[in-house]
């Protein structure tokens, strides 16, 4: 559907020839002489990369519809991510490729939000932090207690996170999944 620039908002999706792109921020300019534009930072769906794009305001857009589904991780087979859409019940598999830095948060039965643009993954909104199994870090010793000191610890997704000194195995913690950091015991 092509759109007028002067439609766009924060969060559009847009087809460009160069790629898929989310608008973060736009501004209409209009100055004393010559013809208004507008000036956008959009980000790449796919690469994630920022850049900066200005339009003739005259231009028309082609508006990319992102089909947002919620659907629940039930199993792994091989290289292959398998997923049940919550409302029609079907099952979809999808490439451990495209699910791209969320495969180190996701567990069987876990919920998550995949974005498609015909039929392909573009993102993967996941909750801002899951709770995980240590499954395997060294001990912590009695009396080591220094402030802020911590130890890789991997998780049962094969995520490696640095814990505080008191964390072992078979701990349940809670990692941000934006920056991949310990928050809290669970």
């Amino acid at each position: 559907m092509a759109l007028s620039l002067t439609d766009l908002k924060n969060g559009m999706a847009i087809d460009l020839p160069d790629g898929l792109f989310s608008v973060v921020e736009f501004q209409h300019v209009k100055p004393g002489k010559g013809g208004a534009f507008v000036r956008t930072k959009l980000r790449n769906l796919r690469t994630k990369s920022v850049v900066e794009r200005t339009f003739r305001a005259e231009e028309k857009v082609e508006q990319a519809v992102i089909d947002k589904r919620e659907m629940q991780f039930l199993y792994r087979d091989a290289d292959q991510y398998v997923f049940m859409d919550n409302a029609s019940y079907d099952q979809m598999n999808v490439d451990g490729s495209s699910l791209g830095h969320a495969t180190s948060y996701l567990k069987e039965g876990d919920s998550a939000v995949l974005e498609l643009y015909g039929g392909e993954i573009v993102d993967v909104d996941l909750p801002a932090a899951v709770e995980l199994s240590v499954a395997e870090t060294d001990p912590g010793l009695q009396g080591d207690r220094v402030s802020g000191a911590r130890k890789p610890a991997t998780m049962e997704t094969g995520l490696v996170v640095q814990v505080p000194l008191f964390v072992n195995p078979g701990d349940r913690i809670k990692v941000d999944t934006r920056s991949g950091e310990y928050l809290t015991r669970a």
